[in-house]
């Protein structure tokens, strides 16, 4: 779309029009087409509306700190053709037993210490045992004592779980959509598009807050980027938090060799997470590693306002404290405190 075009698509009350967005993520629905006119702004245009919504929502200069720990790594049963993790696949990833609560509230201490106010725990499974609930209970309740909100990813839940979970004190519970509905296949064929759906409403149903987003540069065009973001955007209601990964390529994975993402196009899809879900904390997760300082950067201009901080993430690594902090000085920013 050029500057001088014209695309306008009415939907209850709200604009996509010559760079402008009217009533931007306040009405019912978004279509795929609607968040795909997004994506096709002018980059200047698209970037300005972004920040423009997310002013009325955040403090622009204030990221939220998270750190992630793997609380039990590998032998995953799945297929998810981009994680290390899976036990079908060769990738040098060891497996590893669950974490001890003691060794997992040391972590979450040395984090705190670090700036973090939340602290994720992560299991490679494709859904917990009822054995193991018990001790992550633990872990949640014992990270919460240390005064930081806590999140999980442990995979699809039953209902007794999730309410388990909740009881435990746990704030946020993290089950990506991975990708659109259409290309959902090409990237996963273990669980179907409508398990992970269902593991939300368990979510939600227990009153815990839903983490849920998608990774981009797994081979998908931009239309479905734009059903993953609408997707999101039309759950009900959207995800409090919304973590966007950009794929990291791991040799051994199915996705390993996948045409890089230009960075550009991964700024686009946080402005129109942004736009469409103006009041989440929208993350940039998995894959900054690789981000240079200024593609972050616009990342944060674009509506980023929470980072994964730390030396790991899961399996893949994470810039270092020092060189968050570096960053966030120069760009003048400083970290939310657990309160706000």
């Amino acid at each position: 779309m050029h500057c001088n075009s014209l695309t306008s698509d009415v939907t209850n009350n709200r604009r996509v029009n010559k760079g402008t967005v009217e009533n931007a993520g306040e009405s019912a629905q978004w279509t795929v087409a609607e968040i795909q006119s997004l994506l096709d702004m002018p980059f200047n245009d698209l970037i300005f509306q972004a920040q423009q919504v997310h002013r009325r929502h955040h403090d622009a200069n204030a990221v939220q700190l998270s750190t992630l720990i793997s609380v039990k790594t590998g032998g995953c049963s799945e297929d998810c053709g981009y994680c290390p993790q899976a036990a079908r696949y060769h990738t040098g990833v060891e497996n590893q037993d669950m974490l001890s609560v003691d060794s997992v509230v040391t972590a979450a201490a040395a984090a705190k210490e670090q700036g973090a106010t939340r602290f994720c725990m992560g299991a490679a499974w494709r859904g917990p045992k009822q054995r193991d609930m018990e001790k992550v209970a633990q872990m949640i309740s014992a990270v919460k004592a240390l005064g930081m909100e806590t999140c999980a990813t442990l995979g699809m839940l039953k209902p007794e779980q999730a309410k388990q979970l909740g009881e435990a004190g746990l704030d946020y519970y993290n089950h990506n959509l991975d990708t659109s509905p259409d290309y959902y296949e090409e990237i996963i064929t273990t669980r179907n598009y409508q398990d992970r759906l269902d593991t939300l409403r368990e979510v939600r149903n227990a009153g815990i807050n839903v983490c849920c987003g998608g990774i981009v540069g797994m081979g998908e065009t931009r239309e479905a980027r734009a059903g993953l973001i609408a997707q999101l955007a039309n759950l009900d209601p959207y995800p409090n938090s919304v973590p966007i990964n950009h794929l990291v390529q791991v040799e051994g994975t199915p996705l390993y060799g996948t045409a890089v993402l230009d960075p550009l196009e991964f700024v686009r899809t946080i402005a129109a997470a942004r736009i469409t879900m103006p009041k989440a904390m929208v993350r940039l997760s998995a894959g900054r590693r690789e981000m240079s300082e200024a593609i972050q950067a616009l990342c944060f201009l674009a509506g980023a306002n929470s980072i994964f901080y730390g030396d790991k993430l899961l399996t893949t690594g994470n810039p270092e404290v020092q060189q968050d902090q570096a960053l966030l000085d120069k760009l003048g920013m400083q970290s939310l405190s657990a309160s706000s």
